[in-house]
């Protein structure tokens, strides 16, 4: 095997490091406040990173994209996607009287206008034999009083990538309400200084076993500038969202060329 010294010294710089982080632990209970607040600061750094190496390498390993293959998408797909909250563990795992606009991950964040804030939004691991995704997202809006809540879902830069009016965006989405609920997804495509978008209907939901629902974004319909595509978010609709739980079990969002008549 050829001996690589760029991979030696990057591999020894990690090991040295890991190697100063341990000795550092150790000390911790000796060091002044001041060093411990800067030291704390540069460990919160590096764990944040790491916990995204972490859950992209898991996602790569345990081949969640494998999944998708399961699902029967049209033919001529050119691109697919699950949102990481669903494909690997993150961290945090959840939020709690979230401020509207609050994150969840790197992909998620919920928008509201209850001044309670009463709602939490975490993950939780898919058990059912159904299940494709390993993980969900659950929703509990229990002493919500507001009128408007919604979890934006921002799409990857690589879903723009080639996108013309010619594709159509599909969801695969399955469900689960404690109480009825009308659910709606809008899919909103920036370009330059506008935003156009498309509502669907997702159904209403009804208590009991997950639902499925496959609904299709023609893109045929928008007026987007194909050049000047800046990014692309799906925004998942509760209507009526008080005293409920909804649970995400997955979403699944694909692409293909709308076929020739």
């Amino acid at each position: 095997m050829a001996f690589r010294p760029r991979r030696w010294v990057a591999n020894r710089v990690r090991r040295r490091a890991a190697a100063q982080w341990s000795d550092m632990a150790v000390q911790a209970g000796g060091l002044s406040r001041h060093a411990l607040r800067s030291l704390q600061s540069e460990a919160q750094d590096l764990r944040r990173s790491l916990d995204r190496f972490l859950s992209r390498a898991q996602l790569r390993l345990e081949g969640a994209a494998r999944s998708a293959d399961v699902l029967n998408l049209p033919a001529g797909t050119d691109w697919r996607w699950r949102p990481s909250f669903l494909s690997s563990r993150i961290t945090p795992a959840g939020i709690a009287a979230p401020v509207s606009g609050e994150r969840l991950g790197e992909e998620a964040a919920v928008w509201h206008d209850c001044s309670a804030r009463a709602l939490i939004l975490r993950q939780m691991p898919n058990r059912n034999a159904a299940d494709l995704a390993p993980h969900g997202l659950q929703l509990e809006t229990l002493g919500f009083t507001g009128s408007y809540l919604s979890v934006a879902i921002n799409l990857p830069p690589d879903s723009l990538d080639g996108l013309t009016r010619s594709h159509i965006v599909r969801l695969d989405a399955t469900l689960g309400v404690e109480r009825p609920m009308s659910i709606y997804a809008r899919l909103n495509i920036g370009h330059g200084p506008n935003t156009d978008e498309l509502l669907r209907h997702l159904g209403d939901l009804l208590p009991g076993m997950p639902t499925t629902r496959v609904i299709e974004f023609d893109l045929h319909y928008l007026d987007i500038n194909e050049r000047r595509l800046e990014r692309m978010w799906l925004d998942l609709i509760f209507e009526a969202p008080q005293m409920n739980s909804v649970r995400i079990r997955d979403l699944f969002l694909s692409r293909h060329l709308r076929a020739d008549v």
